[in-house]
Parts: structure tokens; C-alpha cells; sequence
């Protein structure tokens, strides 16, 4: 089997995955958790049953999905980054190299309506978790020090809490994310101890 033939099946393997993912995400959103069965996210992705439990074990995992795939993009976008680069400039590169604007407000949206359901959290949680860690070690790669010192652990949480909250204000107001995502950066580089003077930039 030739490359191009691997590479076609696997770009048909991730179309099928964010189908059902964008699909569990919306009817969730629109009817609640409880009221959306594994039958309804695969009709409504046009695929069978058993191809959603060939990529899930439940409707749960399938919406939170879609974060693991932004996530695995930036990571992968931060460990390709010009080695010099200190880790805050090559995040803040990776981020906007990585996410499509439309599809981070399409997800972002749609979860907002879910904060609230219980059946979600502990799937959110470890997503998170699976998240921090990936980009802990890209961080510690780049800095080169020990996987077990504090420095990349922090820096992933910072830097994953930082996106959130750029988000969420991206959300609320009209603008492009570059900016918010500079003005997170540049507060978590000058430090946490007080606010960032963004007027000096």
C-alpha cells in the first residue's frame, strides 16, 4: 500500500471522528446531554451505530473530542517552531498557526451551553489533564529541563488557562484573537505579581 493510499484513509479516519464530534457537540448543545443517544449523533453525521463506537465509548467523550484536536494541533505546531525561540514566543506562534478561528467559536459556543451538565465534567477534566501534559512536554523539550521540574507543568497550565480566558473574552467582544492572544502572552511573560501595562507595548 502506497503512502498516498495510508494518507487518504487517515484523512477519511479524521473527517469521520470530527463529524461525530461536531455532531454530539451541537444536538448536546441544543437538547442536553441526557436527551441525545449514540443512534441520533451517528444519523445525524451519516454513518452507522457501530462507526460511532468504532471512535467513542460514549456520547460524553464525543463532545469533548474536538478539544483533543485543537490541543494535539497546537502542540504539534509548538514542537515544529524554530528551536531558538523562547517557549511563550513559540506557543504564542503555534496558537495562531493552529487554530481555525471558526471552528475554536463553533466549539467554544456550543460549550458554553453545556457548562453546567454534570454528565460532562469528569470527560472535560480529563481531557484538560491529557492536554496539560502533552504540552508540558513540548515545554520541557524546548527548555530543556526535566520532565518532573516545575517549569513545564506550570507553564502548560498558564498557558492553557491563558487561551481559555482569551477565548472567552474573544467571545464577548468583536476583534480578532491574535490580540488577546498577544495581551495573555505578554501578561504571563511580564509575570503574574501585577496587572501588564499594555500601553508600553
Amino acid at each position: 500500500m502506497d503512502e498516498g493510499g495510508v494518507g487518504r484513509r487517515e484523512r477519511r479516519k479524521r473527517a469521520t471522528r470530527a463529524a461525530l464530534s461536531e455532531a454530539a457537540l451541537r444536538l448536546c448543545a441544543e437538547r442536553g446531554v441526557p436527551n441525545v443517544t449514540a443512534e441520533q449523533i451517528a444519523e445525524e453525521a451519516g454513518v452507522a451505530l457501530r462507526t460511532f463506537f468504532n471512535y467513542f465509548s460514549c456520547k460524553e467523550e464525543a463532545v469533548v473530542a474536538g478539544d483533543a484536536v485543537i490541543a494535539e494541533a497546537i502542540v504539534t505546531a509548538f514542537r515544529g517552531r524554530p528551536a531558538a525561540e523562547p517557549v511563550l514566543v513559540a506557543w504564542r506562534a503555534a496558537v495562531l498557526e493552529a487554530v481555525d478561528e471558526d471552528e475554536l467559536r463553533f466549539r467554544a459556543e456550543h460549550l458554553q451551553a453545556l457548562r453546567g451538565d454534570p454528565a460532562l465534567l469528569p470527560y472535560r477534566l480529563k481531557a484538560f489533564a491529557a492536554h496539560e501534559r502533552e504540552l508540558a512536554a513540548a515545554v520541557s523539550e524546548r527548555a530543556g529541563v526535566a520532565d518532573d521540574d516545575l517549569y513545564p507543568g506550570l507553564v502548560a497550565s498558564c498557558a492553557l488557562s491563558a487561551l481559555r480566558v482569551a477565548t472567552q473574552r474573544w467571545l464577548s467582544e468583536s476583534g480578532p484573537l491574535g490580540v488577546l492572544i498577544d495581551a495573555v502572552v505578554a501578561q504571563l511573560d511580564a509575570g503574574l505579581g501585577a496587572p501588564f501595562d499594555r500601553s508600553r507595548d
